[in-house]
């Protein structure tokens, strides 16, 4: 009997028997199974209808999943021990979970849930009755000896249980060290999930140990197999000259990389020439990573994996072994280089007049940092002076035309940690805002846009597929909320007839300079759609853009690499067999870059929250100068305006008076004094405690 048959008729079966069930040997009497072959097989289908969260067991009887109060979810943690359950089913609302009700269930882990009630009248409430898939089995943490037993105390703050870890399942593993344990088993919520060490990190704190750490808790892989370092030690410069012949020699040319002072690897660069008293040739050229990175290769099977660097504070998890990344890919000063250039014929206007794509070789003549780009183009003196102030006017003219045609000019502070030879923060300064970027900016975002128009011509000639990097128009119910919230502290955002960009915009001009910037310029990049990966243009609502993708860092960023090779094998002919075998790949690389990009990017908060939390451990006492960043009913969260670390300030530790939450005016009010505390005042703060483990900041408000 084949095995949809018989799935069929286990569910018939038990559907008679909603609530007594069968146990296997029943089913197997019922199904007039009487060999010994086919009743393993139907304990094999019965297992899997239950891994799959069509049945469920109660006891060894096995019933059928049909109740409507049944539901398949994933779990979401809260800090505070208790859960909701997030359902498959969109049309399903989110399932409260009490700590008792959590069963062996862990944070994002695809659960079953049954539904009995309802919690303070809001979310329903349920219990979990069966963990489906386990969203990880690798957990990061410190190990912990109490009487000679040992536990993993995770640093993941939404998972509550501490894992048992047997003597002999240590190996090597000591009290107080770093580690990353595998769970073994977990039958009953009863006792502690029982864990064994797979890697040992190092000691808590150390700051190589803390990075790694905080990599390995989001899941991101930090070492590289051998074979991928073999392949990416296969690599010379007999490689790249052997390459030369083949590609448009601009050696000659005055080409020069802009990048930060730390930079590592340098995967883009510029030059531009003058035509004539009125035109301009500009060269966007990007490392031709893809010579070096074959598709399915080992590098690239694990680029994939990665999808993107991680950076870290002080620590770089990048997508490419070094070899690659800070050598034969970067555009090192005075070497020879591969590239992948967008030549731009641009008038005084900077109207694209013309542009070609060519494979190029390259020699840096000059490594520039920003700061020293910003002098030259302050002074008017230095290396190249000429060729920097052109392509900074044309620069100026290209941000100007991406803001009056609706694209969004975000300004986001971003901080820079000042470490001692043990890793410890000793100072923290926030990035300046230069001219220099903005440099930069404007022409990688102009050769983005020319090789997506590029790339929309290939598929409607050809019928192939394509990465677009897509942003949506945000949800008009976050706009109405961020209009009331803008409005609660005296700015105004017109939303009549729409969501439109253009008023986003003139938002952030009335608040340009004034304290409340950056907090809001927060609260509208919360406001908006994730930007993604995607294979359907729908443009780029932030850039107001039609055609955007990504091409200019295919060091660090797995969908420029392919974008590279997609439009070098779209100059050829391309069999239908091929242009299929792509129309199938490319939407799962643009759903994992997607995914992996917003692991990366919670990383990279929280590496800097660690760091900001050490930082403020020696500034117990101190006052500071900060901005109200949320308000809730327990208290408001400060953020710094020296150094942008945030902290609470619970409410008893706000001056004498009972206070409630008005969640229209997102704002605390004193019921004796009317003392208000809005989202957005400007408040003194003391620090009075710092939790390194928990990485949390007290506050108190100083009168």
């Amino acid at each position: 009997m084949k095995k949809t048959k018989i799935k069929q008729q286990i569910e018939k079966i038990l559907q008679n028997s909603p609530n007594r069930g069968y146990k296997s040997k029943e089913l197997s009497k019922k199904l007039n199974i009487k060999s010994e072959e086919e009743y393993a097989n139907l304990k094999q289908i019965l297992s899997e209808l239950y891994r799959q969260g069509k049945l469920i067991k109660k006891g060894k009887r096995y019933l059928l999943v049909q109740d409507a109060n049944q539901i398949i979810g994933k779990l979401q943690m809260t800090r505070n021990g208790y859960g909701f359950v997030i359902p498959e089913s969109k049309e399903s609302e989110d399932i409260f979970i009490s700590e008792r009700n959590l069963g062996t269930a862990l944070n994002g882990d695809k659960v079953l849930v049954e539904v009995f009630a309802r919690y303070r009248g809001k979310n329903q409430e349920g219990e979990i009755i069966k963990v489906l898939e386990r969203s990880t089995d690798e957990f990061v943490g410190k190990i912990e000896a109490y009487r000679g037993v040992y536990f993993l105390i995770p640093d993941d703050k939404l998972i509550h249980r501490d894992f048992f870890i047997p003597e002999e399942m240590l190996h090597g593993a000591r009290h107080g060290d770093k580690v990353v344990i595998k769970l073994i088993e977990w039958t009953t919520p009863k006792v502690n999930p029982v864990g064994e060490v797979i890697e040992i990190l190092g000691k808590p704190l150390d700051h190589t140990t803390e990075m790694i750490s905080i990599a390995r808790s989001f899941k991101i892989r930090t070492k590289f197999p051998e074979d991928v370092l073999e392949e990416a030690n296969q690599f010379s410069e007999e490689t790249i000259k052997s390459e030369i012949p083949n590609r448009l020699d601009i050696r000659d040319k005055i080409v020069f990389t802009i990048d930060p002072a730390d930079a590592k690897d340098f995967d883009d660069a510029l030059s531009i020439e003058v035509i004539d008293k009125n035109r301009f040739l500009v060269g966007v050229h990007i490392a031709d990573v893809s010579f070096f990175v074959k598709e399915n290769s080992f590098l690239d099977l694990e680029a994939r994996k990665r999808g993107t660097s991680v950076y870290l504070v002080n620590y770089v998890v990048p997508m490419l072994p070094e070899a690659l990344s800070n050598k034969w890919c970067s555009l090192v000063p005075g070497e020879d280089r591969l590239c992948f250039s967008v030549f731009i014929e641009m008038n005084k206007k900077a109207e694209v007049l013309n542009y070609r794509i060519e494979k190029t070789v390259i020699n840096n003549k000059r490594r520039f940092t920003y700061e020293e780009v910003e002098e030259i183009l302050k002074s008017g003196k230095g290396d190249f002076a000429e060729e920097l102030i052109t392509l900074n006017e044309l620069a100026k003219i290209l941000f100007k035309k991406r803001i009056q045609n609706g694209g969004i000019d975000f300004v986001t502070d971003e901080v820079r940690f000042i470490l001692d030879p043990d890793g410890i923060p000793v100072e923290v300064k926030k990035k300046e805002h230069l001219q220099s970027h903005k440099l930069i900016e404007d022409f990688m975002l102009l050769a983005n846009k020319i090789i997506a128009q590029e790339g929309k011509k290939f598929e409607d000639i050809k019928k192939v597929p394509f990465i677009y990097r897509i942003h949506d128009v945000p949800d008009e119910e976050k706009i109405r909320q961020l209009a009331n919230l803008v409005n609660s502290l005296g700015y105004k955002l017109n939303i009549a007839g729409g969501v439109k960009s253009k008023a986003l915009q003139k938002l952030l001009e009335q608040i340009k300079d004034k304290p409340e910037e950056i907090l809001i310029n927060e609260l509208m990049i919360r406001s908006m759609a994730k930007a993604e990966y995607s294979e359907k243009n729908i443009g780029h609502y932030g850039l107001a853009f039609k055609y955007y993708t990504h091409f200019t860092s295919p060091i660090r960023r797995y969908p420029d690499l392919v974008v590279h090779r997609l439009i070098k094998e779209y100059e050829k002919d391309i069999s239908p067999k091929r242009a299929n075998e792509l129309r199938k790949n490319i939407p799962e690389i643009c759903k994992t870059s997607s995914v992996a990009e917003r692991i990366a990017m919670e990383a990279e908060r929280e590496a800097i929250k660690f760091k900001q939390t050490q930082f403020m451990k020696n500034r117990i006492g101190e006052e500071f100068d900060g901005i109200i960043s949320g308000v809730q009913a327990f208290g408001i969260f400060v953020e710094l305006t020296e150094n942008l670390a945030e902290g609470l300030v619970r409410l008893k530790n706000m001056p004498g008076d009972i206070y409630f939450y008005d969640e229209n005016k997102y704002a605390l009010i004193g019921k004796l004094n009317k003392q208000v505390y809005r989202l957005g005042d400007l408040v003194r703060v003391r620090v009075i405690g710092v939790n390194e483990e928990r990485n949390e900041i007290d506050f108190e408000l100083v009168e």
